[in-house]
């Protein structure tokens, strides 16, 4: 059971980063297609290969002398366990390259690792831009050269640390596993075992439990578990019955790692998990609960950070429906694509148990695309976007209805263009949503959003065009942003920009050490190094309170490391959630 739940996660993975650009059917990826049934699991875990159809006829053995036994050195062990061709080496550490999408090998340039380090541990996460998440994701899963001053393993060990704090376990799990396990480090075992309990694999801790050391209660649990999963001689039974003597665990930490036991060869085990004392969710109790398939309360997870949304809705173990929330807030915090959520209302669409109000998602989801005229699909797509509760819910809802959005006429949608545009843009859908341009009422949040967004711009707008824009809610915090993001963008010309921030009351010459910093590492032209700095400056959770002048900074500062396409994504991002 363990190993089919790892093999799933590496399965998560590979639906979020599903490509935008591939051919569509009519119907989004899921809707109408058959659902294959589910794999037939055995009693263990254990897989089942075919037995051969003869007897094998092996040759009789020669006898041979006896053996002087010699030990092998550790460096003999070592290559004959990893051979040299085969090791990875720690100055250039990350599971993406170019031709991945990653960014270059010196993106992070000259930086010193210890300011590196300090960037990504000041960085409060998860942060308020879906796509400043899938930037800094893209950046920390590169694959780049090691700082000076840090250790390989550590440099991953940090990145991954981020990625988890971000909601990405499967991410973090890919940048860890870059590093070949005779090279970790305290660190690194003290975030791999985060790693792999944030995607729900205890088995995924057994490479690294023989050499961690005896102090800590979660190795020496991790012991016994993969005695269990791993049939080793002796069972797990000595090991649990010494932790237990030890005082290492109890309660529900120490039941859960039974849990784990039970599931592995030849366990007679049978633990039965009880939470009603539990007030408390933590990394190891979601993580061997999700492995086992114990169900977590929707109170428990009130417990936890943010980041635990986007471990949840990635976690193949938990039952769709349970996830289908969660994979909502974790579109909207850039964790899950567009495509993988539409994918996932698919299933539920397809599903037979599925609760009354998910089929009604799912139900007008597929309307929205399929309805049998457009007013059928207008009207899907208004309940849909209607229906979320608070803001991050409604830009989830954009998120998840982009494509489908992307097939309305400018000439049919009209009186819902604002929306329309801003779900295409959620899914990075710019050059379809420029089919509006000319058709949407100038000065009005679809037009401030094509002009945003527009990647064949060249021309500059005057600061009037700024001035009359006049779109919904906050109209005055609009402007500045709008301002803040034309201006980075290269939009408007140095008079006007300085005319527009005096105007506008935005200081965007102010400068601070985040500034210079940044001024810094744009000089240098560290395109990884400016995606954390830009983190840095965007530490809020609302985005009504990012000051203006910050997202000039960060937008004009992305654009001059060659981050264009990011910058224009992140400018109306910030127009669509003020």
């Amino acid at each position: 059971m363990i190993a089919a739940l790892a093999a799933a996660a590496s399965l998560a993975a590979a639906a979020v980063a599903q490509n935008s650009q591939a051919p569509e059917s009519l119907l989004p990826p899921g809707f109408g297609e058959p659902v294959a049934p589910p794999p037939v699991a055995q009693p263990n875990g254990a897989v089942v290969q075919p037995l051969p159809s003869a007897p094998l006829e092996l040759p009789d053995v020669e006898p041979s002398p006896t053996p002087t036994p010699t030990p092998p050195s550790e460096e003999e062990l070592a290559q004959y366990e990893m051979p040299v061709f085969a090791r990875r080496s720690l100055a250039l550490v990350g599971p993406i390259g170019l031709a991945d999408g990653g960014l270059p090998a010196n993106a992070f340039g000259a930086a010193d690792g210890g300011f590196l380090q300090g960037l990504m541990r000041r960085l409060s996460a998860p942060l308020p831009s879906r796509w400043l998440s899938i930037s800094l994701r893209r950046a920390l899963l590169s694959r780049v050269n090691t700082p000076d001053g840090l250790h390989g393993a550590d440099f991953a060990a940090e990145r991954a640390w981020l990625l988890l704090r971000m909601g990405e376990s499967v991410a973090a799990r890919s940048v860890l596993q870059s590093v070949d396990t005779a090279n970790a480090t305290p660190k690194y075992r003290q975030v791999a075992m985060q790693a792999m309990l944030a995607t729900a694999d205890p088995a995924g801790l057994c490479p690294l439990a023989d050499g961690a050391g005896n102090s800590e209660r979660g190795w020496i649990l991790a012991r016994a578990m993969c005695a269990a999963l791993g049939n080793a001689e002796g069972g797990a039974k000595p090991l649990i019955d010494a932790a237990r003597r030890q005082r290492v665990a109890s309660g529900i930490d120490l039941a859960l790692a039974q849990k784990v036991i039970g599931a592995g060869l030849n366990s007679r085990q049978a633990v039965t998990i009880e939470w009603d004392s539990v007030v408390q969710l933590t990394a190891w109790r979601f993580g061997l609960a999700t492995a086992t398939g114990v169900p977590i309360s929707d109170e428990l997870y009130q417990t936890v950070g943010p980041q635990v949304t986007g471990w949840r809705a990635l976690a193949p173990a938990i039952p769709i429906a349970d996830r289908a929330r969660a994979a909502e807030t974790a579109a909207a915090m850039g964790v899950i694509s567009n495509a993988a959520l539409v994918d996932l209302y698919a299933a539920l669409d397809a599903g037979e148990d599925t609760p009354a109000a998910l089929g009604a998602i799912a139900s007008d989801l597929r309307s929205a695309y399929v309805g049998a005229d457009v007013a059928t699909r207008l009207r899907a797509l208004t309940q849909l976007w209607d229906g979320g509760e608070t803001p991050q819910a409604r830009y989830a809802r954009l998120v998840l209805t982009a494509r489908a959005a992307a097939r309305i006429r400018p000439v049919d949608g009209k009186t819902e263009a604002d929306r329309i545009v801003a779900a295409m843009l959620s899914a990075g859908l710019d050059r379809t949503a420029q089919r509006w341009r000319g058709q949407v009422e100038e000065g009005g949040d679809a037009w401030a959003l094509l002009e945003l967004s527009d990647p064949d711009a060249r021309t500059r707008l005057s600061y009037n065009a700024v001035a009359s824009y006049s779109g919904s809610g906050d109209a005055a915090l609009k402007r500045k942003v709008l301002f803040a993001g034309l201006a980075g963008l290269g939009r408007l010309s140095a008079q006007e920009i300085e005319s527009g921030a005096e105007a506008l009351e935005v200081p965007i010459g102010a400068a601070n050490s985040w500034t210079r910093a940044l001024d810094r590492a744009v000089s240098e032209r560290q395109p990884a190094t400016v995606l954390l700095l830009a983190g840095i400056g965007m530490q809020t959770q609302r985005w009504s309170t990012l000051p203006p002048a910050a997202l000039y900074r960060i937008v004009a500062a992305l654009r001059a490391v060659g981050l264009g396409g990011e910058a224009r994504m992140i400018a109306a991002e910030a127009l669509s959630r003020v």
